[in-house]
């Protein structure tokens, strides 16, 4: 009884031990990317161990959460954008339909009592000859002010009516591209949350994340580009899918590129950030389009300084990415909090909802305007 006992805490003692962490060059090849990283590393532990390892400390979990909560944080958002955002959007269509409701009320009232107006303006004419025109004053002075003045032609009265009835008739333009920012932003952070938790799970289990993850990187880089794509050429066909299919066809290229056994080797990070960084900067030549074709709308100025400072975002993290700043200059100090990989993990949700920010005024701008 005794000696089954011990064999019972041996093995949960074994087990226990199997499970500790494990310092840089205990790892296998496959998982060893960062030697600046001294220690706290997960090796090929079982899945379920894994995915319980969310919940402790080691050198992937604050890359683990920093990607999961951005990827909430951005599941309300679409949740938000989806329910809300038409009504906010459309406080400028409500403020106008007020007055025009105004308007309206006014001009049923005058016609309710035209007949009564006429009737009363002919017996004065009747009576009083040297007032033949009172019963034009009286119609002016039932009209609203805009409509009263008598030299007014028919035509020019028609015409201020349609000029506030349009803008209520316009409905909201489409919302996909926004959506698919949104979709690509919440793929990438999704994708990333789960290769720093599972990667370290075997070989085939770390290709196929790592490769998820690089898909993420690129379809959030696509994306990002539609909302201001689409909403600046909306109305110019020809530039609209000229830009929309280079920047698709250069992320699907990434994306094959990734899928190389090599891509994702250590001497291949420079590599990466710069392919990525690449890509990001596609995104300058519809940027700068977009100034020159509306450089006297606001709207083009307030998004442009939105794009600039999500680029910084963006491009501060690929640096931070390729050149591993912190932990280099202080091997092991970073293990657990305060690596490269963190921080560039914070400035993309950073990045990604300074994108989401110009997208709001791109829809504005456009619901109100078209084109």
């Amino acid at each position: 009884m005794e000696s089954c006992s011990k064999q019972g805490k041996g093995k949960r003692s074994w087990k226990k031990a199997k499970y500790l962490l494990v310092e840089y060059h205990s790892l296998p090849a496959y998982l060893r990317d960062n030697e600046y990283i001294i220690g706290h590393y997960r090796s090929e532990w079982p899945m379920k161990q894994l995915l319980l390892s969310i919940f402790s400390i080691h050198n992937e979990t604050v890359n683990v959460w920093t990607h999961l909560i951005g990827f909430f944080i951005f599941l309300s958002l679409t949740v938000y954008t989806a329910m809300k955002i038409p009504e906010v959007v459309d406080i400028h269509d409500m403020l106008r339909k007020a007055d025009f409701h105004k308007l309206h009320s006014e001009l049923i009232t005058c016609l309710l009592n035209m007949s009564v107006i006429r009737k009363l303006g002919d017996e004065l004419k009747t009576t009083f000859p040297s007032l033949s025109n009172v019963g034009e004053l009286l119609y002016s002075n039932c009209l609203p002010e805009r409509f009263s003045s008598r030299n007014q032609s028919s035509r020019s009265m028609k015409e201020d009516v349609e000029h506030i009835i349009e803008p209520l008739m316009v409905e909201p333009i489409t919302r996909w591209p926004f959506f698919a920012f949104l979709g690509g932003a919440m793929f990438c952070l999704l994708a990333s949350s789960a290769c720093h938790l599972l990667s370290c799970h075997s070989e085939c289990i770390s290709y196929i994340v790592r490769r998820l993850d690089y898909t993420g990187i690129a379809a959030l880089i696509s994306t990002s580009f539609y909302p201001p794509v689409y909403y600046s050429f909306m109305c110019d066909p020809f530039f609209l899918y000229l830009y929309l299919g280079f920047i698709t066809i250069l992320g699907v290229a990434t994306i094959m590129f990734s899928f190389l056994p090599r891509f994702h080797r250590p001497e291949f990070r420079t590599l990466r950030a710069s392919l990525f960084f690449g890509m990001g900067m596609s995104g300058v030549a519809p940027i700068v389009h977009k100034l020159l074709l509306f450089w006297h709308q606001p709207e083009a100025l307030h998004t442009t300084w939105y794009e600039v400072l999500m680029g910084m975002f963006y491009g501060a993290g690929a640096l931070v990415y390729a050149t591993r700043i912190p932990e280099r200059w202080m091997p092991g100090k970073f293990d657990i909090a305060g690596h490269s990989h963190q921080l560039f993990h914070v400035l993309v949700v950073a990045g990604a909802y300074t994108h989401y920010r110009a997208g709001l005024v791109y829809l504005k701008w456009r619901d109100l305007h078209g084109c």
